[in-house]
């Protein structure tokens, strides 16, 4: 179970960009700190969001790669629907006091409380609306390829944290919105989510993060069968 809510926590927090002509952006710690501050004060404001996402796995021990699809809504604090269409139909919610994993194939739901904020994790705290970029993270400009009209932030962690090494954020200049966010973990393995169709502050409410258990499926809590 624990393996599936920190799959779900983390994938909200990765997103890739579509590239044009490339470009390098210039190593200033300042200006890094600043812009970290704008987007903390732009990332407060989204309530929450909606979109189609593209999610890829490359790297590690292995070098392998994997790649999955679906649509996802978030709405802080806390609350997330991952919908899964391809290859493989499941749905990870959180409504904010408990997570629900389901894989049709399998006829089961695992069901887990939220861990509190400090089992969470760095990733975890900020897709959930409770973590800061100022606070929790130093901030530098990435010596990275970028896009026309994009820049690329590194966050690494002011902290220890099991689950990545760092982040790269790809920001629109001009609108601050994170185009992508990767992560790169201790295996030397990278996690990416493309998001597409992404609508902002869209009036999401606590109803749309209900999971309702299907007839006929197996609900496992604490590793018992209900």
């Amino acid at each position: 179970m624990e393996t599936l809510m920190t799959r779900v926590l983390r994938s909200g927090l990765i997103v890739a960009a579509v590239v044009a002509p490339w470009g390098l952006v210039a190593q200033d710690t300042d200006g890094a700190d600043a812009l970290a501050v704008a987007l903390q004060t732009r990332y407060a404001s989204v309530r929450d969001f909606s979109a189609d996402f593209v999610q890829t796995y490359r790297g590690g021990v292995l070098r392998t790669t994997a790649t999955e699809q679906g649509t996802v809504q978030v709405r802080k604090p806390g609350m997330m629907r991952w919908v899964y269409t391809s290859p493989e139909p499941k749905e990870f919610v959180s409504d904010g006091e408990r997570v629900y994993s389901y894989i049709p194939a399998d006829q089961k739901v695992f069901v887990a409380d939220v861990p509190p904020d400090d089992k969470l994790g760095t990733p975890a705290l900020f897709l959930a609306g409770k973590g800061n970029i100022t606070r929790d993270f130093e901030a530098a400009y990435a010596d990275v390829p970028v896009a026309e009209g994009t820049t690329v932030l590194r966050l690494t962690p002011l902290g220890a944290d099991p689950e990545f090494e760092y982040l790269l954020l790809t920001l629109d200049i001009d609108s601050l919105q994170i185009l992508a966010l990767s992560a790169r973990d201790f295996q030397g393995g990278d996690s990416t989510i493309s998001f597409a169709n992404l609508q902002e502050n869209q009036g999401l409410t606590d109803n749309d993060f209900v999971f309702r258990i299907p007839r006929g499926t197996d609900v496992i809590s604490d590793g018992s069968i209900q």
